[in-house]
């Protein structure tokens, strides 16, 4: 989202606080339904692959990795949009795309239709969710604006809560319910959106966004996991690999020599000279691949390994990030007291643990392998993720605070189609193919990921007050 968000926050008269209980119940519902999306498809995958004449894990990867891919290229490019249209017309179409989208993949009659519908879905989301920051920034009086960001995460770790849950409950009846289930919450969303949120004042002067460049980034990320989920197929020494790859650092060379030239880029480089925005987002990305892995070899475990239904895994995988709501609001005086860097390093210390938990004890069953490990990596991403956000975003200017949380967020997505496409290259192969080794190995990737991730953190410099 660009400056121009903040700055009309800045100006608007304080609302009164049944105002902003509207708002922020309106605008939390589109950002529910987008976050609860992400997890619920996540346990629904091996279903999916199942009614599709079983195809393989290398294909079903992009039924996640399309929509990230989308998702991270267009998130800055929809602020651009919701700066010129205004926030509530942006959030509005947003919602009305993810949710016709929705019903597009509950019809989509095979996998790459699938796959299709879901790059709608998050251009759908990608409008809505900076369009969304705004509104909630513009309603807030300004002391109750960093609760009301706080507010806005809390409500994705509760949707990462819910999602194992429901989405195994709804897969339990048929997979496209995974779908179809935001159909209501995004009609409710349309309908008291249209009538009660207000309308900011549009900027028809502002900058268009730089569609080509998110073109050259979509296509990039897009080479790149292409280039890694085809690796064993292909052999990684094959030309097919070594070209993709090498195509992949060609055109993020391209973007980032577009993205200091265009007037509106969708990285706005001058952020990365910030204090603490460029190790953070690293960081950020790294752990965004190690979290990617770890969701969804636990899903493929459940079902694959042990042979669970899809019920049975979202209820085995809930405890984890049940512990994210609590300690995405909790650990902010901790940050203050200790540095966001160190906090961050001891959230990744222990994701890594439970990981590693999973490597020694995983065969031995649900209680004494699965939720020791689960609980450890939840308390590690409650820690890390808000942690590394909050450490990127706070050492900008106001001014530039929406365009800083759309890049983090940006970057975080590029981290997961990595973590999916990584994943999916260890394992390979379809469910009877996959064997402990292979997890074993997954998990000792999502280990060095996050380890990688600590390493960074400790160039997270420590901020003034703190």
């Amino acid at each position: 989202m660009n400056p121009s968000d903040t700055r009309t926050a800045g100006t608007a008269a304080p609302a009164r606080p049944a105002r902003f209980g509207t708002v922020f119940a309106i605008v939390v519902a589109g950002v529910a339904m987008s976050n609860l999306d992400l997890f619920i498809v996540n346990v629904a995958l091996p279903q999916i692959g199942g009614h599709f004449s079983g195809a393989p894990l290398a294909s079903l990867s992009w039924i996640l990795n399309a929509y990230a891919v989308i998702f991270a290229a267009l998130l800055v490019p929809a602020g651009g949009l919701a700066d010129r249209t205004g926030p509530k017309r942006a959030y509005l179409l947003g919602v009305a795309v993810f949710t016709l989208a929705s019903v597009g993949c509950a019809l989509a009659p095979g996998v790459w239709w699938l796959v299709a519908a879901r790059v709608v879905q998050a251009a759908g989301a990608a409008a809505l969710i900076p369009s969304s920051l705004g509104l909630l920034l513009a309603a807030a009086p300004p002391e109750r604006r960093m609760a009301a960001v706080r507010g806005w995460t809390a409500v994705s770790g509760l949707a990462a809560a819910l999602g194992p849950v429901i989405g195994g409950l709804l897969t339990e009846f048929d997979w496209r319910w995974v779908f179809l289930i935001n159909v209501p919450i995004g009609a409710a969303a349309l309908i008291a959106g249209a009538r009660l949120l207000p309308g900011a004042p549009a900027r028809r002067d502002a900058q268009r966004p730089d569609l080509l460049g998110a073109a050259v980034l979509t296509l990039a990320i897009a080479v790149l996991a292409l280039g890694i989920v085809r690796g064993p197929d292909w052999g990684w020494g094959s030309a097919k690999i070594l070209g993709s790859l090498a195509a992949a650092v060609a055109l993020l060379a391209w973007f980032v020599l577009r993205s200091a030239r265009h007037p509106a880029p969708v990285l706005p480089l001058g952020l990365l000279r910030a204090p603490a925005f460029s190790p953070a987002s690293l960081a950020n990305i790294m752990f965004a691949v190690a979290f990617a892995a770890m969701l969804l070899s636990c899903v493929l475990w459940c079902q694959d390994v042990w042979e669970w239904s899809a019920l049975r895994t979202g209820l085995a995988i809930t405890p984890g990030p049940l512990m994210v709501p609590a300690l995405a609001i909790g650990g902010a005086p901790i940050a203050r007291r200790i540095g966001a860097g160190p906090l961050a390093i001891a959230g990744c210390v222990t994701f890594a643990v439970g990981v590693g938990w999973w490597m020694w004890r995983m065969p031995d069953g649900y209680a004494a392998g699965m939720l020791p490990g689960m609980l450890l990596t939840g308390v590690g991403v409650g820690l890390t993720l808000p942690t590394l956000i909050g450490a990127a975003v706070s050492v900008l200017p106001p001014q530039s605070f929406s365009t800083g949380s759309a890049v983090v967020t940006m970057a975080r997505q590029v981290g997961t189609v990595v973590g999916v496409a990584a994943l999916t290259a260890v394992l390979g192969g379809g469910g009877a193919a996959r064997s402990e080794a292979g997890f074993d190995a997954g998990w000792l990737l999502t280990v060095l990921a996050t380890a990688a991730a600590a390493l960074v953190c400790l160039f997270i410099p420590r901020a003034r007050g703190e």
